[in-house]
């Protein structure tokens, strides 16, 4: 099995390091938090002093941080000069699309190999290892990474060239963000209209209103499959988090010149959510902003 570095072990990543080492991986893992280094010593990962540290020696690094500026640093500050020449680089954060070329670019000049990877699925998925990857990089490159990937998730998908990976991401939490919003609206609705919920998930979900957002992650408690919202939206995804990915999708349309309306409702809803102080819920609580509305 291989050496592996795997530097951020937050919410997503902490499972996904545990999975690696369960696979049988030596896991060399790296996080500013204690408390989430003793969690990935407890899941048979070896924890290091630093981001430096745990590239010393691997085969494959994985990232899993929180915005690009975190990328590009770590990238030039612990990997390049440091990491061994032919060494890939597998960032799973969620970036800019620039961002990510650029890394790549950098990472090809100093002898690595890099993919974007970001993920889809939730902290559920990191931890049982149902994580779907959307992979940037050369055809080469995603042959390396796919065994390693797979290990952390049921779909590994090679998006194109570097950068692809993260305008898929984009593009695809972009989709979820405005869906979510068209459900909760469609429940809140069917209510006032006097339809019971279970009723009207019933209809819908087996009609052309079905959506993912509706079948696998219902934003009311007590309807559809467990989700968030029967956890009084603890856990999931957060809004936060969700927020983040439509800036990304923004910052994006406007660079590609494309009209994204419904992208950009949907993002000023959520910014209105997480300003109202509930950042930290799952993204599908925007249904009760909706609903004092």
């Amino acid at each position: 099995m291989a050496r592996i570095g795997f530097i951020g072990l937050g919410n997503m990543g902490g499972g996904m390091a545990a999975n690696l080492a369960k696979a049988g991986h030596d896991v060399h893992a790296f996080d500013l938090s204690a408390d989430a280094l003793a969690r990935a010593k407890e899941a048979r990962c070896l924890p290091v002093e630093s981001a430096a540290a745990a590239a010393e020696g691997a085969e494959a690094i994985v990232t899993m941080l929180p915005a690009g500026k975190h990328v590009e640093q770590i990238y030039a500050d612990a990997f390049f000069g440091k990491a061994a020449p032919g060494t890939l680089l597998l960032d799973c954060s969620t970036i800019d699309v620039a961002t990510a070329k650029r890394v790549a670019d950098a990472a090809a000049a100093n002898g690595l190999v890099a993919v974007d990877a970001p993920v889809s699925g939730g902290i559920a998925a990191a931890n049982g290892g149902t994580l779907t990857f959307m992979v940037g990089g050369s055809k080469e490159a995603f042959d390396r990474a796919e065994p390693i990937l797979s290990l952390m998730g049921k779909a590994v998908i090679h998006a194109g060239g570097n950068g692809a990976g993260q305008a898929a991401k984009i593009a695809n939490n972009m989709l979820l963000g405005a869906t979510m919003v068209a459900t909760c609206e469609a429940f809140l609705l069917a209510q006032k209209l006097g339809l019971d919920a279970q009723t009207f998930y019933d209809i819908s979900s087996k009609a052309s209103g079905q959506s993912w957002s509706m079948t696998s992650y219902c934003p009311l408690p007590g309807v559809g499959p467990q989700s968030p919202a029967d956890n009084d939206y603890q856990g999931g995804f957060a809004t936060a988090l969700m927020l983040k990915d439509l800036r990304l999708a923004m910052e994006a349309a406007k660079g590609a010149d494309a009209s994204v309306p419904m992208g950009e409702r949907a993002a000023a809803l959520y910014e209105q959510f997480a300003e109202a102080g509930q950042g930290g819920l799952d993204f599908s609580a925007i249904i009760r902003m909706l609903d004092e509305k």
